[in-house]
C-alpha cells in the first residue's frame, strides 16, 4: 500500500482495509500484537503453507504494517506501530457487540413468531 499524495484519504483507507482483508494476514497481525515472532513460530499458528505465509508477510511488509529482521538463519517479524494492535482490539470489540446483538435478535425470534401466530389465529 504505497501512499500517493494525489490519492484521496478515503481511497487510501480502502486500500489499507483491503490489505487487512485476508484471514492469514489478520492472524499474523494478531500474533505480532502479542510479541515479535519468527516465521517458524507463526507457521503452526497461522495454519498455512510456508510459501503462502511468506507471501502474506510480504504483502504486510509492502503495506508498511510489519518489519522483518534477519536473526541468523531465521527472520523475526514485528509490527511497525502499536496502533495496529489497537485496531485489532477495537475490531474485536465491535464484532463482539455485533454478535451479541445478533444473538439477542435470535432469542427474540421465537417470541415474535408466537406473537404473530396469536394475532393471526
Amino acid at each position: 500500500m504505497v501512499a500517493s499524495s494525489r490519492q484521496p484519504l478515503y481511497q487510501m483507507k480502502a486500500d489499507f482495509f483491503k490489505t487487512l482483508g485476508h484471514p492469514a494476514r489478520i492472524r499474523v497481525l494478531e500474533l505480532l500484537s502479542e510479541r515479535d515472532h519468527a516465521v517458524s513460530e507463526m507457521l503452526p499458528e497461522v495454519g498455512i503453507e510456508p510459501a503462502n505465509l511468506s507471501q502474506q508477510l510480504s504483502i504486510l511488509r509492502r503495506a508498511g504494517l510489519v518489519t522483518g529482521k534477519r536473526e541468523g538463519l531465521s527472520v523475526s517479524y514485528a509490527l511497525t506501530s502499536p496502533h495496529i494492535a489497537d485496531l485489532l482490539a477495537i475490531a474485536r470489540e465491535i464484532l463482539t457487540g455485533v454478535v451479541a446483538g445478533q444473538a439477542e435478535l435470535l432469542e427474540d425470534l421465537p417470541q415474535s413468531a408466537a406473537l404473530v401466530g396469536e394475532s393471526t389465529g
